[in-house]
């Protein structure tokens, strides 16, 4: 275990198109969630810094929620093809204005992550899995993804943010 990202972790978290990010509430109450993107959303910034943009979600804050009330994360990178996992705990700032925010379309925020303990994780039991196709909801410059179908059922309609594409 170490406190610094050295070129190795970052050649991996570079890689990755997706990790799960554990957060915490103000009452130890625990929520994960899954973040995807292109490979290389997720940028080591420096030995202690990496950053990733927040994508439109379920309008529910979970994590950015907790993120903005006690700033400890946990994120874990799978590589499923090369059976290799990486965790990364530390403690995460989330700035709207970011500079970063315009190198990434459709992030709503950035989220930096000050790192506290890096360390490869066993990699015995992950499966072997193989990537069949990127989601087609992925944020990308070069297309506007579509809205998902749950966001324009009524019970979601009073929910969502203002300026949520589904509201058009």
């Amino acid at each position: 275990m170490h406190d610094a990202i050295d070129d190795g972790d970052r050649a991996f978290i570079e890689a990755r198109d997706m990790f799960f990010l554990a957060t915490v509430d103000a009452d130890g109450a625990p929520q994960s969630s899954y973040k995807g993107g292109e490979p290389g959303f997720v940028r080591v910034l420096d030995e202690q810094t990496i950053a990733f943009p927040s994508f439109d979600g379920n309008g529910m804050y979970l994590s950015l929620g907790n993120i903005a009330e006690t700033s400890r994360v946990g994120l874990l990178f799978i590589d499923f093809e090369g059976q290799k996992r990486l965790r990364l705990n530390g403690i995460a700032t989330i700035d709207p204005d970011d500079p970063l925010l315009g190198e990434y379309p459709r992030a709503q925020c950035i989220v930096r992550v000050h790192a506290t303990e890096v360390f490869p994780n066993c990699p015995r039991y992950i499966h072997k899995l193989q990537l069949v196709e990127r989601s087609r909801f992925t944020p990308r410059a070069d297309c506007e993804p579509p809205v998902p179908d749950w966001k324009r059922r009524e019970w979601a309609r009073d929910v969502l943010p203002a300026g949520d594409p589904a509201n058009d």
